[in-house]
């Protein structure tokens, strides 16, 4: 990580060997600027070659989007002759009077930067960098809407043999949790803002980096005892899997809460405050045990958020889960309390039935010839993806 940037290029390839767009192929890089991370796919005649991750705080200034640009282009050094797709989330920051205001500005610094682009509205299709202000409504936060998208076409195309058309998107990201429901092609999401998902439950602000542990649980067990927790942003759920191991360093991309180190001593120390203690108050095991806690109070949170999607959308036992996010790691414990929730014996009995799918595996095209971990960074920058091949689709 360049502290003095903010920015890290997380998915560095093998032997510093670099990939350039036109060569003489269909390329599109599909972008998905979020205000903590800036995630970008290389697409070569419809398959991804390439896949990277930059932090990207964008609350603190857009010289942070230019710095993950620079790092793009020296990624991809003919990145100017590339055609770009770019959806975003960067809108809410604080940085920006309004989400107008930041569609529009993240949009001028997108056609600055990048050259030939697009952007993604969602439902009204694609805009010009001229018609952003037209439909800067639509694409704000829209990126979920091109994952999901791009899941129930792949879905679908992929079900009539086996019979797996409907299910829905689990994509736990390092802020936040999308729980998308599809069936024969269609997203069946009734809202598309987020207001609109958040009431809705299809939007749960909880993620596996970035999220405060006081939003998971108002009450914890330390020891067989429950204690109230402190209200304060002591600790993150960085902490959480940085401490039962589950967290991939590559993710883990911004400041601890406290400014101090990762390690697994500062981590206990940080979940020690969260109930008025110190880390030596307890050894490595009874810290592992209450990062566990944690857990299991995240996974039921988002665990009940699914079974009402399901519920909603009265998705039966053939409906499937795609799974996305640098979080995928909790899908199968949040499907589990789905079922174990379910407010139907038949809907328990079945929905251990459901199978899940990895969208880097299953719905991404990712070409034969590109790295080994190009399917893993597929699936945690999903978006980016998705954008970059349903543009791909709708203008060959």
């Amino acid at each position: 990580m360049d502290e003095r940037s903010g920015t890290a290029l997380t998915a560095p390839l093998p032997g510093g060997e670099v990939y350039g767009a036109g060569s003489g192929t269909r390329d599109v890089i599909g972008w998905d600027i979020g205000g903590a991370h800036v995630k970008a796919c290389l697409l070569q005649d419809g398959e991804v070659i390439d896949v990277a991750q930059w932090a990207c705080p964008l609350w603190q200034g857009l010289a942070h989007l230019e710095a993950a640009f620079d790092a793009a282009r020296s990624r991809w050094p003919a990145l100017h002759a590339a055609q770009h797709a770019v959806t975003m989330t960067g809108e809410m920051v604080d940085l920006f009077a309004d989400r107008k205001d930041g569609v529009r500005r993240i949009a001028l610094e997108a056609r600055r930067a990048l050259g030939r682009v697009a952007f993604y509205a969602g439902d009204a299709g694609w805009c010009g960098a001229a018609d952003v202000p037209g439909c800067w409504a639509s694409i704000a936060s829209a990126n979920w809407l091109a994952t999901a998208r791009h899941a129930a076409l792949r879905m679908d195309e992929t079900g009539h043999e086996t019979g797996h058309d409907a299910g829905v998107l689990v994509d736990i990201g390092s802020t936040t949790t999308d729980l998308i429901a599809f069936r024969a092609g269609r997203v069946l999401a009734g809202g598309r803002s987020d207001a609109q998902r958040l009431a809705s439950g299809e939007l749960v602000y909880h993620g596996v980096v970035r999220t405060p542990l006081c939003a998971l649980a108002q009450r914890i067990d330390w020891r067989g005892t429950l204690h109230h927790v402190m209200n304060e942003w002591f600790a993150t759920t960085a902490d959480v899997y940085r401490a039962t191991g589950e967290l991939d360093p590559a993710h883990d991309l911004h400041s601890s809460a406290d400014q101090a180190a990762k390690d697994l001593p500062a981590t206990h120390q940080r979940l020690a405050r969260m109930v008025g203690l110190d880390a030596h108050d307890g050894s490595a095991d009874d810290w592992r045990v209450f990062a566990r806690e944690w857990r299991s109070a995240q996974v039921d949170v988002l665990g009940d958020a699914l079974r009402r999607v399901f519920e909603t959308h009265a998705l039966g036992p053939q409906a499937v889960v795609v799974s996305a996010g640098c979080g995928d790691f909790l899908v199968a414990d949040v499907l589990a309390h789905a079922q174990d929730s379910a407010s139907t014996a038949s809907a328990a009995s079945t929905a251990t039935q459901r199978r899940v799918f990895a969208y880097g595996n299953d719905v991404a095209r990712v070409a034969a010839r590109a790295q080994t971990r190009t399917a893993a960074w597929a699936q945690v920058c999903a978006p980016s993806v998705a954008v970059a091949t349903l543009f791909d689709k709708d203008h060959r």
